[in-house]
């Protein structure tokens, strides 16, 4: 059937067969989008969250969708999102966000952009540190578990430092930990200093001051580079 251009050509191209041929069907591949059907199974993962906030635990359900499943075009994308505890103290404002957060899941497109969202929450009562590492809310530490889960199923690529940062990070906490087993007389290895102050990169409290430079011995930011 003849189709009539009726705009001014501004260029063209020649498409070889050979190419069109290597072009992926595109219109065959199911992308995320809110009026695909959820599923009678979801493949799912369950994380513990517990801070120093609550009494009891809580437990982050992430389901997620496969989508053109047995296809070279197969991937993993989060469609759904539970919280449950036996404390009921949060009740309101969790099942509130578990559905918002649902709904975006499902809308597909780039869900990264909640971690951030959600880790900008601060807790006008002030956060807490666990493992060394400080939290601004417990709404945050719902954002790291959402990022552990999309690093999981490659929606966040997951960098860590290049070879020259870990070597020279390596020699650090080595040298930091000689000389604090000769302070000592023991072997402080392992852990952090007690003095330590907060790294402003990881939210580690890991940065000392070596050689006249503040360098963080968690993720290797430092101050002279």
């Amino acid at each position: 059937m003849p189709i009539k251009i009726e705009k001014k050509i501004t260029g063209y191209e020649v498409v070889k067969k050979e190419e069109q041929a290597a072009k992926p069907a595109d219109h065959n591949v199911v992308h995320m989008h809110e009026q695909i059907g959820r599923p009678e199974m979801l493949l799912g993962s369950t994380y513990k969250l517990k801070t120093p906030l609550t009494e009891h635990a809580m437990y982050v359900t992430v389901n997620d969708i496969v989508l053109n499943q047995g296809t070279p075009y197969e991937k993993r994308r989060p469609f759904e999102i539970f919280i449950n505890s036996k404390s009921m103290d949060h009740f309101q404002w969790v099942v509130a966000l578990t559905r918002v957060v649902s709904a975006v899941f499902r809308k597909g497109g780039d869900v990264t952009f909640l971690v951030e969202e959600l880790r900008s929450v601060f807790d006008p009562r002030g956060g807490y540190f666990k493992k060394g590492r400080y939290t601004p809310s417990l709404v945050a530490e719902l954002g790291d578990i959402i990022e552990c889960h999309l690093r999981m199923i490659g929606l966040i690529s997951t960098e860590g430092l290049d070879e020259h940062r870990q070597k020279l990070l390596a020699e650090k906490r080595a040298d930091y930990d000689a000389r604090q087993k000769l302070a000592t007389g023991g072997d402080s290895a392992g852990s952090f200093p007690a003095d330590a102050s907060l790294c402003g990169k990881c939210s580690t409290k890991a940065v000392i001051k070596m050689d006249g430079c503040l360098t963080c011995l968690n993720c290797g930011e430092s101050k002279c580079g």
